[in-house]
């Protein structure tokens, strides 16, 4: 029997008395849908285009961009030129041979470049990121769209990068920041316009540090020179960027852990576990230099203290200023309660920083603070001097934007959709860490206190503690949500509000940050998915899928067709009432005395100040 035509088969469904005219919206063909509007509005190609795409927040989701194998040892000649990350190749590579693809996807501790036989490139072109599979887009709607513009691989580029780099070593490695900035000058040289980049999540954070890094002196750096990003820059595009840091990754540094592993059904945890430990994620994960640049960033002067943070909600039963709380190992739950009793001294975020520091191993502890820095400065001699030294370039709060008065800044991000933002832990037993010595297996209960925490061994063996999200708190009625151990805030899914909103609304704002006066516009899409859309449709706003949604290719193909002055501010979300919570002195007062700022405690403590020496 032949089957019915599609419009046959709607027309006869839509008899049904339950479906309306809507219903079917989602089945329609959007493809160049929003730039053939803009095209026929009169709009078409006038600055080129470079694409910046996302990595991931440390987790084992692989929608991201995919790396092949270009290893010629005997043991990694199956997987030549296959993709071990964000592929079925993958996912065979961890089930039937899980050592060897960690062994492969994991950097050196000491360099944080490719391990002896290793080797692993990101993927190139448009199709490293344009779909993940068949059907699963990610940069692919805002190419289509772009399309109708007269947008091809003339004025159109996307510059894919090995996320799992430091941003230091992708210059080192691969002279990322080099090719860019090549790529920028060719562009602006063919076409006679200045480029707009267009960043999504870690994208954003790359675009940041590569402005500081193509106008600082010195041979090691871009040598574009002051006046650079004002010559080659039409505008930033920053899409969903977490410019203050992701909290979810605190966690996957601390214990390998994040709401996708922690909410799921015992059989699901029980198969992830022997299939790939917390200790196994952490361990990967901690080799990651490049997922380090999502550390949160500005202590507690922007993410609140012991008694309240900005975001935290009206008529709150706890806060999310107390970023990570400690209920006892076995210590009991009544009614959906945690006593007071049986809970340790909770963190705050400057806490937390160096606590998480504290728990990860010393190669990591090298890494960090030798690439990073996760404080706030305000002085603007100090910022000035900051710009020599790349360890700051990913941390807004710490660097000045460039000194482009003609660039703009566009800020286009969803809200709505729960996203973590602090966290319930159990701190476990000692067990043997990896930088132990060889000797006889130690008795942990021994040394297991009444409270359910546990002393170092008598013996003083280097031991560390075993830590992970409580999954068995669970609060109901609690504000903020409190499911499985992680407490619930704004955001897009992925990153907090805070990390998403504040720099564009408040930041960047002020002189300090910002000396040029670059204009800075925010957008902000409400996350109202369409029902039957699997990926929520031109009205979502979650982390990856706003890439598709109207609002945000509708800004990219006005700001690309030199018409970004028709964008103004858009807002559903209360991003301005809580960056008036925030201190933005850092808790000093400004000074335009350099020695001042310099010797002003960081937020961090002292152990940040010795990591940092």
């Amino acid at each position: 029997m032949p089957s019915l035509p599609r419009t046959d088969v709607l027309s006869k469904l839509s008899n049904f008395s339950f479906v309306n005219e809507g219903t079917f919206d989602w089945m329609k063909n959007r493809d160049f849908e929003v730039g053939e509007m803009l095209r026929e509005e009169g709009l078409s190609a006038v600055h080129p285009v470079i694409l910046i795409p996302r990595s991931r927040v440390p987790t084992l989701n692989p929608m991201l961009i995919l790396s092949c194998s270009w290893s010629t040892t005997p043991d990694a000649r199956p997987w030549f030129r296959r993709r071990l990350w964000g592929s079925a190749s993958m996912i065979r590579a961890v089930v039937t041979d899980k050592e060897k693809w960690v062994k492969a996807l994991s950097l050196d501790l000491e360099t944080g470049l490719d391990p002896p036989g290793q080797k692993v490139r990101a993927a190139q072109g448009f199709d490293a990121a344009s779909q993940f599979i068949q059907g699963y887009w990610v940069w692919a709607k805002i190419i289509e769209n772009l399309a109708p513009l007269n947008y091809d691989s003339n004025n159109l580029e996307l510059a894919a990068y090995d996320w799992r780099l430091s941003y230091c070593n992708l210059e080192t490695r691969d002279a990322y920041f080099s090719s860019l900035k090549s790529k920028i000058e060719l562009f602006k040289k063919t076409s006679g316009k200045k480029v707009v980049l267009v960043g999504h999540s870690m994208g954003g954070t790359i675009i940041v540090y590569f402005m500081k890094w193509v106008e600082a002196s010195g041979p090691q750096f871009g040598n574009g020179g002051p006046n650079w990003v004002e010559d080659n820059i039409e505008s930033f595009v920053n899409i969903a960027g977490p410019m203050l840091g992701v909290a979810k990754a605190m966690t996957a540094f601390l214990s390998g852990e994040m709401r996708d592993t922690v909410e799921v059904n015992p059989a699901a945890s029980y198969m992830l576990e022997k299939m790939f430990s917390r200790k196994e994620r952490a361990g990967l994960f901690q080799s990651w230099a490049g997922s380090a640049s999502m550390w949160i960033k500005g202590g507690d002067s922007i993410w609140g203290d012991s008694e309240m943070a900005p975001d935290d909600p009206t008529n709150a039963t706890d806060t999310h200023g107390r970023f990570i709380s400690f209920r006892h190992l076995h210590s009991p739950t009544e009614e959906g309660s945690v006593k007071a009793e049986h809970i340790s001294p909770n963190l705050t975020m400057s806490d937390s920083n160096t606590y998480v520091l504290e728990h990860t191993p010393p190669t990591f502890q090298r890494m960090f603070g030798t690439n990073y820095s996760a404080g706030m400065e305000t002085d603007v001699n100090v910022l000035k001097k900051n710009g020599q030294d790349h360890t700051k370039w990913t941390n807004p709060l710490e660097v000045q934007l460039p000194y482009a008065p003609s660039m703009k800044i566009y800020c286009l991000y969803g809200h709505g959709k729960d996203t973590e933002r602090s966290y319930w832990y159990v701190k476990g037993k000692y067990e043997h860490s990896d930088s132990n010595s060889e000797g006889e297996e130690i008795s942990n209960d021994a040394a297991e206190t009444t409270n359910g925490t546990t002393s170092q061994n008598p013996l003083n063996f280097p031991l560390s503690r075993d830590l992970w999200i409580d999954s068995e708190v669970t609060i109901a009625g609690s504000n903020p949500s409190i499911r499985s151990g992680v407490k619930f805030g704004e955001g897009d899914g992925t990153v907090p509000l805070l990390s998403l909103g504040a720099m564009c609304v408040e930041g960047w704002k002020r002189k300090e940050w910002n000396p040029a006066g670059i204009k800075v516009v925010t957008r902000e899409q409400s996350h109202l998915p369409e029902a039957l859309d699997l990926r929520g449709g031109t009205t979502t706003g979650d982390h990856i899928d706003i890439l598709g949604s109207r609002m945000v290719n509708e800004a990219v193909g006005r700001i690309a067709a030199g018409r970004g002055h028709e964008l103004e501010d858009h807002f559903v979300s209360d991003i301005h009432k809580y960056t008036a919570k925030m201190d933005w002195t850092g808790g000093k007062t400004p000074s335009s005395d350099s020695s001042a700022g310099i010797e002003e405690k960081k937020k961090g403590g002292g152990f940040w100040s010795g990591l940092r020496s």
